[in-house]
C-alpha cells in the first residue's frame, strides 16, 4: 500500500484519505474552489479542488474520509495535490481507519506498561494516589492511549502525547543522578501529570482542533485544575507540598512568563526548572525528527518548531 508522502511530483493518487481542513475561496473566473488539507499514517498535504459544485462543497466535511483521483505537483517547492475526482467514503469501501492517522511508532501496550511501572515506583503515597486516580478514570486513561500531544508542531500522531510522556520519563531517569537537588517523585508526577490539560484542550485524536476551553484557559490551568479537583475527592489538603509542587511544575513548564509562551508562573525549584528544560528537549527534537523524515534527501528544510530552516548534515 503506498501512502499520501510517498508519491511523487507529476504521480496519479488514488487513495482513501482523511479531511483534516477545509477552506472555500473563490477563482478569477468567478468559480468556487476548495484548498484540502488531506491525511493519512504518512502525513499531511495540501490538495487544491477547482470548479466546486454547492453539492460537493456541502458533502466534503472536516474529519470525513473521502476517496480521491488527484495528481502530484510542485507549489512553491512543496507537493500538493490537484484533485480532479473526490467522493465520499462508503461503509461498503471497507476504509482501515488506522491506515489514515500518523501513529506513534511505539505500541500503546508497552508505553502504557512503563508508565504504570513508573506510577507504582513512586514513594510519595499522596501523588502515587493523585495520578492513579487520574488513570482509573474512564475518560482520562481512553484519552491518553490515542490523543497526540498537539495539533501540529511535536508528537502529532495517534497516541503522541503517551509516547511524549514515557519519553519524558526516561530522559528524567537518566538524569536524575546527576542533578540531588531535584525531587526525584514530583519530577516524575510532572512527566505524566504535565500535559493532562490537553486530553480536553484539544477536540479530538482523529483531526484535533483546540476546544473552547483549551482556547479560553489552556491546558497548564487545566491542569492544574484536575489535580485540584482530585485532591478535593481524595480529601487531599491542597495545601500539601508535594501537591503545591507538582501544580507549580505543571504551570511553569512552558518556561519563563516574560517568554509569552504560556506558564503562569516562572519555574522556582529545581524540579520546575529542569522540568521545563526537559519538555523543551523533548518536544523539539521529535518535531525535528518529523522535518527531517519529511525532507527525505534535502539537505536543507524549514522547521517551524524553530522557525527557520534546519540543515540534515549529512
Amino acid at each position: 500500500m503506498k501512502y499520501l508522502m510517498e508519491y511523487l511530483e507529476g504521480e496519479r493518487v488514488i487513495a482513501f484519505c482523511l479531511v483534516k481542513s477545509k477552506e472555500s475561496g473563490v477563482a478569477s473566473n468567478q468559480s468556487e474552489y476548495l484548498n484540502l488539507e488531506l491525511g493519512d499514517r504518512s502525513g499531511t498535504i495540501m490538495a487544491k479542488l477547482w470548479d466546486v459544485s454547492s453539492e460537493l462543497k456541502e458533502g466534503i466535511a472536516v474529519k470525513s474520509v473521502v476517496k480521491i483521483d488527484a495528481t502530484v505537483q510542485n507549489y512553491r517547492g512543496k507537493k500538493q495535490l490537484v484533485i480532479q475526482r473526490i467522493r465520499p467514503a462508503s461503509p461498503s469501501d471497507e476504509v482501515v481507519m488506522e491506515s489514515l492517522i500518523p501513529i506513534s511508532p511505539v505500541p500503546v501496550n508497552e508505553l502504557w506498561e512503563k508508565l504504570m511501572m513508573t506510577v507504582e515506583s513512586l514513594q510519595c503515597k499522596t501523588l502515587q494516589a493523585i495520578i492513579k486516580d487520574a488513570l482509573s478514570d474512564e475518560e482520562i486513561s481512553e484519552r491518553l492511549r490515542h490523543y497526540p500531544a498537539g495539533v501540529r508542531m511535536h508528537h502529532n500522531y495517534y497516541h503522541g502525547l503517551l509516547e511524549h510522556i514515557v519519553s519524558l520519563l526516561t530522559a528524567a531517569e537518566r538524569l536524575l543522578p546527576l542533578y540531588p537537588q531535584v525531587d526525584r517523585d514530583v519530577l516524575y508526577a510532572t512527566c505524566i501529570m504535565h500535559d493532562i490539560g490537553k486530553l480536553y484542550e484539544l477536540s479530538d485524536p482523529i483531526a484535533p482542533d483546540y476546544t473552547t476551553p483549551g482556547q479560553l484557559i489552556g491546558h497548564l490551568v487545566m491542569g492544574a485544575e484536575i489535580v485540584s479537583g482530585i485532591c478535593r475527592k481524595l480529601d487531599i489538603p491542597l495545601g500539601d507540598a508535594e501537591v503545591l509542587h507538582l501544580k507549580h511544575c505543571i504551570l511553569s513548564h512552558h518556561g519563563e512568563v516574560e517568554n509569552g509562551w504560556g506558564s503562569a508562573v516562572s519555574g522556582k525549584t529545581p524540579t520546575a526548572v529542569l522540568f521545563h528544560y526537559l519538555d523543551q528537549i523533548d518536544s523539539k527534537m521529535n518535531a525535528l525528527g518529523q522535518t527531517l523524515a519529511d525532507a527525505g534527501e534535502e539537505e536543507w528544510s524549514y522547521a517551524g518548531v524553530l522557525r527557520r530552516k534546519v540543515w540534515r548534515g549529512y
